[in-house]
């Protein structure tokens, strides 16, 4: 992959089923290691949320993505992140990952929001000497300062994000990923969010946001993908 690419997703296929998953025992895991693997096929209840799926984002780029639920936004950035993984493909990310994909991923709710910035952190790759040294700036920065030794399963979903938002933005990652994060939280608090965003531009991070905004995506980023069911295109 050449140096000035922070992405490259080629040929991906990611399936996904309508019913609910249960993890198999050891011998069926076993027994499938021996078994000619079809990729392409479907099992019952199993459906493609896309098909030799390519993207290339260059460092420094902010990318939008827009279009309907279930077009496979999120997935992407699930797979970026490698929550999950592709069933054909490959994925190349050059560089260190924080990803804001849902309020409150990666909180643990009977631990407090000072104790799960220690977590979250940690989840992000940040060293413990480094999340207490940004400590104080993450808390200010959310705006909660008065919840912080409370129970994150006691606050709202603006305080999960705020929280949230605040601990992935102070992280030295590379690639931000972002779905719909400023779809809550107070107008105060989204515009220092917006520029926030800015500055991860002016330092050259790798931005990707999805979003049903497209207002939004078109003043924060440099390129806009619409996402539909049979294509996506460039719109911007």
């Amino acid at each position: 992959m050449s140096s000035d690419i922070a992405i490259e997703m080629k040929n991906v296929w990611k399936k996904y089923s309508k019913s609910a998953t249960f993890h198999n025992s050891l011998r069926e895991e076993v027994t499938k290691l021996f078994k000619p693997k079809h990729k392409y096929e479907l099992k019952q209840d199993e459906f493609w949320v896309f098909k030799d799926f390519n993207l290339t984002v260059k460092k420094g780029e902010s990318i939008g993505f827009y279009g309907p639920n279930g077009s496979g936004k999120s997935t992407i950035l699930k797979l970026i992140s490698k929550v999950t993984y592709p069933d054909k493909g490959e994925i190349i990310v050059n560089g260190k990952v924080a990803p804001l994909i849902e309020v409150g991923a990666g909180f643990h709710p009977d631990l407090t929001g000072r104790e799960n910035i220690l977590m979250n952190g940690a989840i992000l790759g940040m060293s413990i000497k480094e999340i207490k040294r940004k400590e104080r700036d993450i808390i200010a920065f959310s705006g909660i300062e008065k919840f912080i030794d409370m129970p994150v399963k006691k606050y709202s979903s603006g305080m999960y994000l705020r929280l949230a938002f605040s601990i992935a933005i102070h992280s030295d990652a590379d690639i931000f990923l972002f779905d719909e994060i400023l779809a809550v939280g107070d107008e105060e608090f989204k515009q220092r969010c917006y520029e926030k965003i800015r500055d991860l531009q002016l330092e050259n991070k790798t931005l990707i946001v999805v979003s049903h905004d497209k207002t939004l995506l078109e003043s924060i980023t440099c390129k806009i993908i619409n996402f539909s069911k049979s294509e996506q295109k460039i719109l911007k």
